[in-house]
């Protein structure tokens, strides 16, 4: 079988509900996105690793549960450190060695090793399970050499061509990247100060290093135009197959559609920008038709989590639409609204057009779904948490996981098995309870749902099925003592052994 070309188009803070193939209520029309489910496969149980981005992508691209790494906490920010640990393979380097040709064009998100200046060299490494703190803005990359190369970056882990941004859109350095550097240093300090974004203004960024002549609404098309660029040289300079993954920022706050997108959903701008994601999902397929090449390659669309409450969700909500669906939370949150999210794969040589897969399949299954598809045998110690899917995409209909973990904004745990699922913290562990706590001694400690009665995660049985919850809390623990979910030899997980934020340390099974 000739290898597939495979484009991974990672979509940055989308809900479930914003596909109106997924949402019959949904408000916005994603046509393109409902014509290539209609062409593939679209998935009704997917979940990214954790609710936030950072840890989402690190899974992704690793095929290892995110809190294995050394962020327990959090998304990297203000961080000068690579999150994925050095010699790691990832799902480009596997690629990398058959013979594909790699890209990543977007938003990185997971850290590099910057060369400091002569004073950056005399401070103390950053705590990077912190998040930027916009209300302090001063010390977030500005002790960095812009003119050296970095270390541990994309193409150090398996990507021949980088260009995209360090962190999201609107935050600091805003500079674009190209393969080991920055493409300029930076000449100003661009953005806004005490705060972070105001979506019903022009302001974009939060105020860091960045080149005077870094236009953020500029970002987004420059992203796209690259991507199809990549696809059109791909076809002219060779057979080898290719890997493209494409973060793109779309649709993470600041909100900027251009122009032709400006009012076209009719309920605001994270709606317009919605469509405007849709379009480009449009122009991707539209382009591999144009090079003959749609039948043979594998185009995977997901979100890295649940839309952001930054989008005004009540102005949404009182217009009729419900970025989170039925679904309860929303990003950062432990909650499926945080983590379940649309995906959908087209695959037209392999995959038969508009199946539906209701299994619960997790982000981390990446690795080796095409690994299985490609004939590789992974080592024990490389994508310790991924489980084939191969067979769904093939049309079977039998369970491929078992049972699943995901992690939140604060660093909490949840594990599901069958339809139980047990999430290790008294509320949401998302953003408002970190900004705002409320009195946890008013809470339970744990919660249990019943997911095919509560799909809404409603009502808390934990106090009604104490087997379960030592069930699960043992398995869990298991998964975090052995440093993998999958059969296999023991692996050391990165960073501290205990964290007391997971909370089965707090009420040992």
């Amino acid at each position: 079988m000739k290898k597939p070309n495979i484009i991974l188009m990672f979509a940055d803070d989308l809900g479930y509900g914003d596909l109106s193939s997924f949402n019959p209520f949904s408000k916005i029309q994603t046509k393109n996105l409902d014509k290539m489910a209609e062409e593939g496969m679209k998935f009704t149980n997917a979940h990214a690793t954790s609710s936030l981005c950072t840890p989402s992508r690190y899974s992704l691209l690793t095929g290892r549960y995110n809190w294995r790494s050394a962020l327990k906490q959090q998304v990297y920010i203000a961080t000068e450190d690579n999150l994925i640990e050095e010699g790691r393979p990832t799902l480009a380097s596997m690629l990398k060695q058959q013979g594909y040709r790699t890209s990543c064009v977007g938003k990185w998100h997971l850290g590099v090793q910057w060369e400091k200046t002569d004073s950056g060299k005399e401070t103390s490494p950053l705590n990077y399970s912190k998040m930027y703190d916009w209300r302090n803005p001063n010390g977030s990359h500005t002790d960095i050499d812009y003119s050296k190369p970095y270390k541990n970056g994309p193409n150090d882990f398996g990507f021949d061509y980088f260009y995209g941004l360090l962190n999201s859109l609107g935050y600091p350095p805003h500079v674009y990247l190209e393969n080991n550097r920055a493409t300029k240093v930076p000449d100003a300090v661009v953005g806004a100060d005490h705060k972070l974004f105001d979506i019903d203004s022009a302001t974009t960024s939060v105020r860091g290093p960045g080149t005077s002549d870094f236009v953020p609404e500029e970002a987004i098309p420059n992203f796209q135009k690259r991507v199809l660029g990549k696809i059109d040289e791909y076809c002219e300079t060779g057979d080898e197959p290719f890997f493209i993954y494409y973060p793109t920022p779309l649709v993470h706050v600041p909100l900027l559609p251009t122009g032709e997108f400006l009012g076209k959903s009719g309920i605001g701008l994270y709606g317009d920008f919605v469509l405007m994601l849709d379009a480009y999902v449009g122009e991707i397929m539209d382009k591999l038709e144009e090079k003959g090449i749609g039948d043979n390659t594998m185009f995977i669309f997901a979100s890295d989590n649940g839309c952001s409450p930054m989008v005004d969700y009540p102005a949404l909500i009182s217009k009729g639409h419900n970025p989170s669906y039925i679904f309860r939370g929303w990003k950062g949150d432990i909650y499926d609204g945080g983590h379940r999210t649309p995906y959908i794969i087209k695959y037209p040589k392999f995959i038969q057009p508009g199946l539906e897969c209701r299994r619960m399949v997790s982000f981390s299954d990446l690795v080796a779904t095409i690994a299985e598809l490609l004939g590789i045998e992974l080592p024990e110690d490389t994508a310790e948490d991924s489980i084939s899917n191969l067979s769904l995409l093939k049309g079977e209909d039998t369970p491929v996981r078992d049972n699943i973990v995901f992690s939140c904004m604060s660093g909490a745990l949840a594990i599901q098995k069958g339809p139980w699922r047990l999430e290790m913290c008294p509320g949401s562990g998302g953003p408002d309870e970190w900004f705002d706590p409320p009195d946890f001694s008013k809470m339970p400690e744990f919660q249990l749902y019943n997911m095919e009665g509560d799909i809404g995660e409603r009502t808390n049985v934990i106090d009604r099925n104490p087997e379960v919850v030592t069930e699960l809390k043992t398995l869990l623990k298991k998964y975090i003592t052995e440093g993998r979910s999958t059969p296999g030899a023991k692996q050391k997980n990165t960073g501290p052994e205990i964290w007391p934020e997971i909370g089965w340390m707090r009420s040992d099974p």
